[in-house]
């Protein structure tokens, strides 16, 4: 299911019987930010009810205040990638799902990008990745924002995974991805080129998907 959705997953220690009740699943009395309720969730995102109280009560599990900032968000994530640095990536990940760039995420930030990377169409998909990718969130990727989350995606990985990765191999990666995707040579990647390209470029389509456990 990849990293994201085992970050607030529950623990089999402590799962326990179920209640269908949207009130019991929601009482909050000890926290400062309560979600939205579950039926509106359910609506807005591909996940079940009860996928929807597993994700939630791990989530209320992890982050007892109903919110998540970029430490802590950081601090979890790193935990399933001991063998590198995960610390910028999560950085990167963590404003992506900080879709009203407050610095925190709240339950209903978390489940609505994980429904869109879990289930989501290929467009959305995209649309989300698009997003991360585009750092500064000015509607355009430069090669510099592509290059930074190449370096922060093997940084991450670790030397574990690619021993004999050199120094200048994400540059050249991100040298091929860009000069495909800028189609009119201006720069920068608007978000129809980089739709346009991903979608007509299988190799591309392939080496973005080689990422997909943490994106």
């Amino acid at each position: 299911m990849g990293a994201l959705m085992v970050i607030f997953s529950l623990q089999p220690k402590q799962r326990r019987k179920m209640t269908d009740s949207v009130e019991d699943e929601l009482e909050l009395s000890a926290v400062r930010h309560r979600p939205e309720g579950l039926e509106q969730l359910e609506a807005q995102t591909r996940f079940s009810r009860k996928e929807l109280q597993i994700l939630y009560r791990g989530f209320k599990n992890e982050c007892p205040s109903g919110v998540v900032n970029e430490e802590t968000f950081k601090e979890i994530y790193s935990q399933f990638f001991p063998q590198g640095d995960a610390s910028t990536y999560a950085h990167f990940l963590f404003n992506a799902f900080d879709t009203d760039h407050n610095g925190s995420v709240s339950f209903e930030d978390f489940v609505m990008g994980l429904s869109i990377l879990l289930r989501g169409t290929v467009q959305e998909k995209l649309n989300w990745a698009f997003n991360l990718y585009d750092i500064n969130k000015d509607g355009y990727i430069t090669k510099e924002e592509m290059l930074d989350i190449m370096k922060a995606i093997y940084d991450m990985m670790g030397k574990c995974t690619y021993p004999m990765l050199k120094e200048e191999t994400p540059r050249q990666h991100v040298e091929v991805f860009f000069q495909k995707m800028d189609k009119n040579k201006d720069g920068v990647v608007t978000i129809d080129e980089f739709i346009d390209c991903c979608q007509n470029d299988e190799n591309i389509m392939r080496s973005m998907h080689l990422f997909e456990s943490v994106l």
